[in-house]
């Protein structure tokens, strides 16, 4: 019986052609999106390794159907990941995969230069220390070094975390423009996650005016009860703020007090990092 509250909709019936057959026959092949993403990722492979290869060839070493390869082919070269070289019978790699490569090569790089401080300042606070950065609507976590003083740690590397009720998010969001922030945390919103979290607009602004004023901001349980944090903020060589360390302990330990006490310390070494990221300032 059909559905009253579906509408009835128009049947379209495609023409039958052989390369629709083939197609079907290829998409259940190769079993769905994942094998076609693997041979994706292979055809780069060969191309970072030969510089050059026809269609023939990149279908030989995947153990495709040329029609299958130069599918794939145009697929990455509607991505601009791919170009077809001058005599339009090879393909290489374009510059599309400059721009992929360019934030991973950003990102590994801070994390290779920030490791060293990161290490110095879990020795000096003696608690978990985390690099940050913005993502979206959300901080990720990059790289962790957990501190003498923790016994267990969660681990929080590639994790999202909301801006609004976590340190580094604070710090990330202190340092846009009110336009930027705004579109944000329109996107995101105020979630309450513990009864300290501040759901506000009004009450966040307040707090990231102080955090850009003294130079680091402050969670106090706000996105996990018994969790506490302190994030300072990292500067590129423009000296635009991109990124935030941190560190965090459990509350009984890591008071309020006690990362006020400690602040200049991180401070200090978030200016380290931004010095190695090239900023003179």
């Amino acid at each position: 019986m059909r559905n009253s509250q579906q509408p009835d909709r128009p049947v379209r019936l495609a023409r039958y052609s052989p390369a629709m057959a083939e197609e079907s026959s290829s998409a259940r092949a190769e079993g769905g999106g994942v094998q076609s993403v693997d041979r994706a990722i292979s055809i780069l492979e060969i191309l970072s390794r030969r510089r050059e290869a026809g269609v023939s060839e990149i279908a030989l070493e995947i153990d495709v159907h040329k029609s299958t390869a130069f599918r794939l082919l145009g697929a990455l070269e509607a991505r601009g990941l791919v170009e077809q070289a001058e005599d339009r019978g090879k393909y290489r790699l374009s510059f599309g995969i400059v721009r992929l490569a360019g934030g991973v090569a950003a990102r590994l790089d801070l994390t290779q230069q920030s490791r060293p401080v990161c290490r110095r300042l879990a020795d000096e606070i003696g608690e978990t220390v985390n690099l940050a950065v913005a993502r979206s609507h959300y901080a990720v976590n990059l790289d962790q070094v957990r501190g003498p003083a923790a016994v267990t740690a969660h681990n929080w590397v590639g994790q999202l975390t909301p801006l609004h009720a976590t340190s580094s998010g604070k710090v990330l969001l202190a340092h846009l423009d009110e336009r930027q922030r705004e579109e944000l945390l329109g996107a995101a919103g105020l979630e309450r996650y513990t009864s300290a979290t501040i759901t506000s607009a009004e009450g966040l602004n307040a707090e990231l005016a102080e955090a850009r004023e003294r130079g680091y901001a402050v969670t106090v349980e706000e996105y996990e009860i018994g969790l506490n944090a302190i994030a300072a903020p990292i500067r590129s060589h423009d000296g635009e703020v991109f990124a935030a360390v941190s560190a965090s302990g459990p509350a009984y330990r890591f008071s309020e007090k006690r990362m006020h006490e400690l602040a200049p310390i991180l401070i200090a070494g978030a200016d380290d990092i931004s010095r190695r990221m090239g900023y003179g300032g």
